[in-house]
């Protein structure tokens, strides 16, 4: 069985993008902000990983994360957040508040392929 990735981004291209190299390998549901992928999530869905953008309207991305993270049921799914801001302190945060990984935008789709198959096994 596939494992499940959760993609929360508001602009739908880059979950094209990823869908294109995961989607052999990986389930994949998107999201275009984390209210809807939350709602999805507390329906019973859990993926085995998130992919999630920073900057979103409604919900930011470090918001996402920090509830994530502070949910008893969510808390032990890896996360990985894509930025398009090179700041080292906001990627030393997002670590710190328990990401699992900090991808750059523009982001090489290969590495991303790599990074969450070494995450998720």
């Amino acid at each position: 069985m596939k494992k499940k990735i959760l993609i929360v981004d508001d602009r739908e291209s880059i979950a094209k993008i990823i869908a294109c190299y995961l989607a052999k390998d990986y389930d994949l549901v998107y999201y275009d902000n984390p209210v809807r992928a939350i709602a999805w999530m507390q329906e019973g869905n859990l993926p085995d990983l998130v992919i999630s953008d920073i900057r979103m309207p409604e919900m930011r991305g470090d918001e996402f994360l920090r509830y994530l993270k502070g949910h008893e049921l969510f808390r032990t799914i890896p996360v990985v957040m894509l930025s398009s801001e090179e700041s080292t302190t906001e990627r030393i945060r997002l670590l710190e508040e328990g990401a699992d990984d900090y991808i750059l935008k523009p982001f090489n789709p290969l590495e991303l392929k790599v990074r969450i198959k070494k995450i998720l096994h």
